[in-house]
């Protein structure tokens, strides 16, 4: 058996890798979570009520900005690998609290890297975000584009997580992967993010807010695609750092994204235009090069069937 720490593991990405980890077997999978009031904890812990009582899994409630509760959770436990996927998220909240997201997503992610250094943990696997590339005129984004000039808070404290990664491996031969998510959605996405909120908006008949003219595009990546890359990184044999995009490599724009919820919702949005936000940028697209090459990435979902399956799990759940 393996033991593998997951941050953020009652989370929409931290709660699908736990159940694929627990559906294979082999694993005992350790998740450490702070439940925080970002959005409803109610809707994180039935994420992870189905494992409970089960031998290989513990659930830790804890903030990774407390060391002292990180090193308990590492008392009595070897981990072989640490998905680090805890994080304040998102763009527009992070201009309003950039000292909380610098705390954090820089200073938590800094415990853990401590803790994996002191208990040779064999494999840190990070959380990254595409949001790490700014207003990048080059499209598609690869890997090795330029990230030294991001547009947000929570953008400018992935990036210092990516290079604390780096540092990491190149001072003490720590094997760390970053993973840059695109626009990750599916089945428990966070109530906050475009595509849930679109979806409940439109159910009940409200104004949906669309910044701008609805012409911004994104990468949008289903979360089982996402799941099946992170996966992979987990067991990737990472001599050296190594930065992954993952992503369905294909933008659709926001005009686009609202026709194909209209469709699956069979009602029609009643749009509110409202001005561009600071932070946001006009597009994303991932270079998936290298994550085929050596993950052997290979996303299966795109829009159309992802929307579907989003919406039937909308109607089932809300």
């Amino acid at each position: 058996m393996r033991n593998i720490l997951v941050t953020g593991g009652a989370g929409f990405i931290g709660s699908h890798l736990v159940e694929r980890l627990l559906g294979e077997g082999g694993w005992r999978v350790s998740v450490v979570d702070d439940f925080n009031d970002f959005y409803d904890p109610a809707l994180k812990r039935r994420n992870v009520a189905p494992h409970a009582g089960r031998e290989d899994f513990r659930l830790y409630d804890a903030d990774i900005r407390d060391r002292a509760a990180l090193e308990r959770v590492f008392d009595g436990t070897k981990f072989d690998v640490i998905a680090h996927l805890a994080a304040r998220a998102g763009v527009r909240p992070s201009l309003a609290e950039p000292v909380l997201y610098a705390e954090t997503n820089i200073g938590g992610t800094l415990n853990l890297l401590e803790l994996a250094r002191a208990h040779q943990v064999g494999q840190f696997v990070f959380g990254s975000s595409s949001s790490v590339y700014g207003e990048n005129e080059k499209v598609p984004f690869a890997e090795d584009d330029p990230v030294v000039k991001p547009i947000s808070p929570y953008a400018a404290t992935k990036a210092a997580g990516e290079l604390l990664c780096y540092t990491y491996t190149h001072l003490w031969g720590l094997r760390c992967v970053a993973l840059r998510f695109f626009t990750v959605y599916g089945a428990r996405q966070r109530p906050d993010l475009a595509i849930h909120k679109f979806a409940r908006l439109i159910s009940e008949g409200k104004p949906i807010p669309v910044f701008g003219d609805g012409t911004t595009r994104r990468d949008y990546t289903y979360v089982d695609d996402i799941i099946a890359g992170a996966r992979a990184a987990i067991d990737y044999d990472a001599s050296a750092y190594e930065v992954f995009n993952l992503g369905e490599s294909r933008t659709v724009s926001l005009s686009e994204l609202i026709a194909l919820l209209e469709k699956e919702l069979g009602r029609e949005a009643v749009i509110d235009r409202q001005p561009l936000q600071p932070g946001d940028v006009p597009q994303t697209f991932a270079d998936i090069t290298k994550a085929r090459r050596l993950l052997g990435y290979n996303p299966q979902t795109d829009i159309a069937e992802g929307i579907r399956r989003f919406v039937e799990w909308f109607k089932d759940r809300g």
